[in-house]
């Protein structure tokens, strides 16, 4: 009789076990094959992606003559799990970079997958760049990164605006289209282990989408005219600001639109705030005075018929 329950409780364990282990293994079979769950974790915890930066959408005036445009820079990023020597590697770059090691051994150390090298490492001309590939040290990568440019520095300055390290718009037509102007930024993929170290596997680029250019009715030829006799009149009569908009009378056209003192886009924060923030053409208040009476005989002209 003892013998005999015995046999049966084991039997009963064996079934639960056995219907566990198959609800297990469905539940696995569905996950992986319909739900991707289990395939989405993983590839979360190996894969790694090396941000490739978009360009941003060129300015051009009517006839087609770049006004904002970009120039390709470097930018540093680090994997701190395969950098073995941070100490070594800090000292390093803090010589290249000319900057205060701590503040190399900080970024190195972040517990983190990847880490920029923000500012010190930002917009590195090639020279830079060069010297910090020639170190051959794993766990750096050296991606290209865009930079915006005014070939024209001071020339419609106001108008055109700035923007910041990140190349967002943070003023003028920069900053009114900057949706447009703005790209997608792509990838590089690659699998890590559970260490960071990279793995011999296949790369996967994604090809950035660069911004949309924008063709303004400015007239270049115009512009720099109207600019150069705005800072005739600065030099002969030292006032504290002069404006100028030269407009097409038959459609509204804006052609030219100047105001000084002026500033350089490239170097925005070489400037004041009250300089770069302002484009008296727009910003400024006056007396309608003469500008106005043309009203007069409009509304007169309206009245009558009424």
């Amino acid at each position: 009789m003892f013998i005999k329950e015995k046999q049966t409780r084991i039997k009963i364990v064996l079934i639960i076990s056995i219907l566990l282990f198959l609800v297990i293994t469905i539940r696995i079979f569905y996950l992986q094959l319909f739900n991707n769950k289990l395939s989405n974790l993983a590839n979360n915890l190996w894969q790694r992606n090396l941000p490739v930066t978009a360009s941003r959408g060129e300015i051009l005036d009517r006839n087609g003559k770049i006004l904002a445009t970009n120039i390709t820079t470097t930018t540093i990023y680090v994997v701190p799990n395969q950098i073995k020597d941070k100490d070594n590697v800090a000292i390093k770059l803090a010589e290249i970079l000319n900057c205060d090691k701590e503040s190399i051994l900080k970024h190195l150390n972040k517990k983190t997958y990847l880490e920029k090298i923000n500012p010190e490492g930002r917009q590195l001309n090639s020279e830079t760049a060069n010297k910090i590939n020639d170190l051959k040290i794993d766990g750096i990568y050296l991606m290209k990164e865009s930079k915006r440019y005014y070939p024209y520095n001071t020339l419609l300055s106001h108008t055109l605006g700035y923007v910041g390290i990140d190349n967002q718009g943070l003023s003028g037509l920069e900053l009114q289209y900057d949706k447009y102007l703005t790209g997608k930024d792509g990838m590089i993929k690659y699998t890590s282990d559970g260490k960071g170290n990279r793995l011999n596997n296949l790369e996967v680029y994604e090809q950035p989408q660069d911004g949309m250019n924008i063709y303004l009715t400015i007239n270049i030829d115009i512009q720099l005219a109207v600019e150069r006799e705005l800072e005739n009149v600065m030099n002969k009569y030292n006032p504290d600001a002069a404006w100028a908009v030269v407009m097409n009378p038959n459609n509204g056209e804006i052609l030219a639109m100047a105001s000084s003192p002026t500033f350089n886009s490239n170097n925005y924060k070489e400037y004041d705030l009250e300089t770069i923030n302002r484009n008296l053409p727009i910003w400024k208040n006056y007396e309608p005075g003469s500008t106005f009476k043309n009203v007069t005989p409009l509304l007169s002209h309206k009245i009558f018929y009424l």
